[in-house]
Formats: C-alpha cells, sequence, structure tokens
C-alpha cells in the first residue's frame, strides 16, 4: 500500500481508469463478435466505432484496430447487395486535327 499522498490519490486514479477500460475493453470485444457472428450493417457500424473509441484510449493498439476495422469492413462488402451496374458509354475514339 502507499504512503505518500499523492501514491494513494494515483491508486485511487488507477482503480476507476481500470474499471472504465476493462468496461469498454468488454463492449469492444461482445461488438467485434457480435458483428462476426451476423454480419449487419448495424452491427458492423456499432463494431467499428467500439474499435475506434478503443483505439483512441490505448486499449488496443492502433494497427491491430486498424486491422479488425479491415476485416469487418470485408464483412460489410460481403453483406451488401450488388448494386446494378450502369453500362458504360463507348469510348469515343480520338479524331485528328487537320492541320493547316
Amino acid at each position: 500500500m502507499p504512503v505518500i499522498k499523492s501514491a494513494k490519490k494515483k491508486l485511487r486514479q488507477d482503480k476507476k481508469r481500470t474499471v472504465s477500460n476493462q468496461k469498454l475493453e468488454n463492449l469492444f470485444k461482445k461488438l467485434v463478435k457480435q458483428a462476426k457472428k451476423s454480419p449487419t450493417e448495424k452491427n458492423i457500424k456499432m463494431a467499428i466505432s467500439a474499435v475506434d473509441k478503443a483505439a483512441k484510449k490505448n486499449i488496443v493498439h492502433k494497427n491491430k484496430a486498424a486491422r479488425i476495422k479491415s476485416s469487418l469492413s470485408k464483412l460489410s462488402k460481403t453483406i451488401r447487395k450488388p448494386a446494378a451496374k450502369k453500362p458504360s458509354a463507348a469510348p469515343r475514339k480520338k479524331t485528328k486535327k487537320k492541320s493547316t
């Protein structure tokens, strides 16, 4: 146990931060699992938001967060309905300029 007054305060702060970080980490893990299990737009958006918050608070490394977000975005691409492709216009042929 700390003896110095500032060390006691630091211990109190650390306990509060630990509880807050645990809540955020558990939420983050739960939402990512839920999004991977049943990938809907809503689940994926919530999971990406939680990943960003966890990375902002240094609960997960920013590169790990980027990897997780990448895998989630791949899931979202699979559930999206492919839009009807517009027929592209035939490319125009270049006309030669008349030299005078």
